[in-house]
């Protein structure tokens, strides 16, 4: 430590050794304790110092505190039998994720009737019933029988007023709209493709193969490209690292593998024509050169980085599937259950429940404050003031 001292020492500014020379010599009646401190923090507010101090503390993460190394050794030999426990529990509790995986299997099977029976009444190859479509309403929306009857022809109204829309227009395009980690990833370009997209499907690897789930696309006709089907594979791994067994956290998606997209000529949204201007060096002649270089576009999901061998990518690749995994876990356990919920935009709502703001409390808090302090009769506003400007830390 006191090579990183002496160092940052020697780098920092002339006017901050100054300052620390000042406290040196201001405090030299004091005791050492106080001294130490009036130092260190004038230390602490020299950003080269804390840089230092930084890279100090990252090197040390996950280091030993040294505690381990003061135990005497017949302790340390039944620490390490805790650790062996704790390998076991691990392997456990990857076979507990392997079962749960089959049980998704298992239900996934009897959900799909009923997403089968979504997707006819979105694409309007099934017209449900009167009785299917009764819906009650909370005991606040219920609304009174002149009132249920004025809406009842206000509604036939407008339906005689326009055309009949087939099954749930716009159905997918809508919920991919309302919830913001897909919005983000929609262009202009793409929704009138996502128009086409008739069902969204979740298919887990069969028994007895490798952990994975594929994400199914299916697309009506149209002039876009010539699949009815886009998929996504997630494969995943339920077992801890022989190397690391510790930070087995239960399945993890390894890698993604997409689809080859059928575009029709001239319309794939995820590459874009530019022209760019060339001179010639000795002519001095210009040219226009036409290119073709990659677009913005929901459509990329289906071309995510490819994972190589070693494992090791860039940083850009890994940022980009660490959101594409986000983004299909979301798929697969919240759109594809609860579509209808994104659609009307309820289970966005319970999205909102889940998390706290933050600040909130703390924000009542301080208004209280204020509150009591104005009430108070000796509260003087003026010792509350910002001070002057010369008076400011730097």
């Amino acid at each position: 430590m006191a090579d990183i001292d002496n160092k940052d020492q020697a780098e920092m500014d002339p006017a901050d050794m100054e300052d620390v020379e000042e406290v040196e010599e201001e405090e030299t009646g004091e005791d050492e304790n106080s001294k130490a401190r009036q130092l260190t923090v004038q230390m602490m507010q020299n950003p080269q110092i804390l840089a230092a101090l930084q890279e100090r503390l990252d090197g040390l993460n996950g280091s030993p505190s040294g505690y381990m190394e003061s135990l005497p050794k017949v302790v340390k030999r039944r620490v390490n039998a805790l650790k062996n426990l704790q390998v076991k529990c691990a392997h456990i509790e990857a076979k507990f994720y392997e079962e749960v995986h089959e049980l998704e299997r298992k239900y996934a099977a009897l959900y799909q009737p009923l997403f089968d029976k979504r997707s006819e009444i979105v694409k309007a190859a099934y017209e449900p019933t009167d009785e299917e479509c009764e819906w009650k309403a909370d005991e606040e929306e219920e609304l009174t029988d002149e009132m249920k009857e004025k809406a009842k022809l206000e509604e036939e109204k407008k339906d005689e007023e326009k055309e009949d829309p087939k099954g749930i227009p716009e159905f997918w395009l809508t919920v991919f709209k309302n919830v913001d980690l897909l919005s983000d990833m929609l262009q202009e370009h793409d929704e009138p493709i996502l128009k086409h997209l008739q069902d969204i499907k979740v298919k887990f690897s069969d028994p007895g193969q490798p952990m994975s789930f594929t994400l199914e696309f299916h697309f009506e006709a149209n002039d876009f490209f010539t699949n009815t089907v886009l998929t996504k594979t997630y494969k995943m791994r339920s077992e801890p690292d022989e190397n690391d067994p510790f930070s087995f956290d239960g399945p993890e998606i390894m890698c993604c593998t997409g689809c080859t997209i059928d575009w029709t000529k001239g319309k794939n949204v995820t590459l874009k024509t530019i022209k760019k201007k060339q001179k010639h060096k000795g002519r001095g002649t210009v040219r226009t050169v036409t290119k073709t270089v990659p677009n913005d576009s929901f459509f990329n999901f289906f071309t995510p980085p490819e994972v190589p061998e070693n494992g090791e990518l860039d940083e850009d690749s890994e940022a980009v599937l660490a959101a594409d995994f986000e983004i299909g876990h979301f798929i697969r356990e919240r759109i594809v259950p609860r579509a209808v919920l994104y659609f009307t935009g309820e289970a966005i709502e319970d999205d909102d429940d889940d998390y706290d703001e933050e600040g909130e409390e703390a924000d009542d808090e301080e208004g209280e404050e204020e509150a009591d302090e104005e009430n108070d009769p000796d509260y003087d506003p003026k010792k509350d003031a910002a001070p002057p400007a010369e008076c400011k830390q730097q």
